[in-house]
């Protein structure tokens, strides 16, 4: 085989290895735990709507998690800082 045939091949074999290591590699992010964990620490009780909230922080709705919280009798300060740690 030529070794300007071989290049192509190498490079297909090289890009499938790759994309399949970023297929199977895990989420960067924590989970919505972070968030309940930070509640818990301030004597809130998570309940679903704590726990959809939380989810909403986890994907990035930070102004949905916040005022989920809130609604859910949370403080804002408390509510803010649960928020800011979980998509982390």
């Amino acid at each position: 085989m030529r070794p300007s045939a071989r290049i192509p091949g190498i490079l297909a074999g090289l890009a499938l290895a790759v994309g399949g290591a970023v297929f199977v590699a895990p989420a960067a992010h924590a989970d919505s735990k972070a968030c309940e964990q930070s509640l818990q620490q301030h004597k809130v009780q998570v309940t679903d709507d704590v726990r959809q909230a939380c989810y909403e922080g986890q994907i990035g709705n930070q102004t949905s998690c916040s005022a989920s919280l809130t609604e859910a009798g949370v403080s804002k300060e408390d509510a803010a800082a649960a928020c800011q740690v979980a998509p982390k």
